[in-house]
């Protein structure tokens, strides 16, 4: 399977039309028709539904997710080995929402100042997808909130301290108070993390087992937990790095109290060599640490 049928594969999908596709290629509608027929043949089955528009099959759609790996694989390839004399390229970095990102901000910035070519990329997902990516080669680095397994990476422990909290209406009756404790927390359904790691942190806190809880539902990254919590339909305990942007008058959060915080690392693949854009920003950040 060539790199550049992947590419014309997924021009299709994006255009989901053959002739759309084909003009932005700058091919004949029948040879990228006849492409991808072929690739359909080489993977024995079918890829489109044909009609008004074309749609993926599920073997299409899996094949859309391969195809865009490869392609942002390679795109990342070309671009390290790029200008090798001048210090440019893409610097994929893959986060939830963590208050350890205003770190990286300022240092990113300078950093760019630096070096001009340089290019960062964010991926946003929970911490089990940024690490799948970082396995595959396809992130640099991954912001990690702790605890979790990082045997197979080299890490730095950022500064910032990861505070736990509840984001809830701003006309709760819980609002008006300076923290949340305990007991408020037995009396209103929840919403909460779906990573178990995360659970027992929080089980430990409580001294008592979730299941005693009034559990609504369960996130992996927060961004549309607030249409929940604004309809009324639960409060979300959360930690406030992954809040702190919303910027709605609607939304308070209040902490935890006691005070329940944890930490964050910034995480690479173990011997990763120190390479390109990606070797000189970690060198640069491990000097500000």
């Amino acid at each position: 399977m060539e790199f550049r049928v992947l590419q014309y594969f997924l021009a299709v999908v994006r255009e989901e039309n053959i002739s759309r596709a084909a003009e932005s290629l700058h091919v004949t509608q029948p040879t990228l028709s006849r492409q991808m027929a072929q690739l359909e043949e080489e993977l024995r089955t079918p890829l489109f539904i044909r009609g008004k528009h074309l749609t993926l099959t599920d073997a299409g759609v899996m094949l859309r997710r391969r195809a865009e790996e490869v392609v942002s694989l390679i795109n990342k390839i070309e671009s390290e080995f790029e200008e090798q004399n001048e210090v440019g390229g893409i610097i994929s970095i893959g986060s939830g929402g963590l208050s350890a990102v205003e770190f990286l901000l300022p240092a990113m910035q300078s950093f760019r100042e630096k070096y001009p070519r340089v290019q960062f990329q964010f991926y946003t997902n929970s911490a089990e997808y940024v690490k799948e990516r970082l396995d595959q080669g396809l992130l640099d680095f991954g912001l990690l909130l702790e605890p979790i397994d990082i045997t197979k990476y080299d890490y730095l422990r950022m500064p910032a301290k990861e505070k736990w909290g509840l984001l809830l209406r701003s006309d709760s009756p819980l609002a008006e108070k300076e923290y949340i404790t305990k007991a408020d927390l037995q009396s209103i359904p929840l919403i909460t993390t779906d990573r178990r790691s995360l659970q027992n942190e929080l089980e430990h806190w409580l001294g008592k087992p979730f299941s005693e809880l009034d559990i609504f539902a369960t996130y992996n990254i927060i961004t549309n937990v607030a249409l929940l919590v604004n309809n009324r339909a639960a409060s979300a305990l959360t930690i406030e790095g992954a809040v702190n942007l919303f910027g709605s008058d609607k939304f308070v959060f209040k902490p935890l109290f006691p005070e329940l915080s944890m930490t964050s690392v910034l995480a690479w693949k173990k011997f990763q060599p120190s390479f390109g854009a990606s070797g000189k920003f970690l060198e640069y950040l491990k000097s500000m640490l």
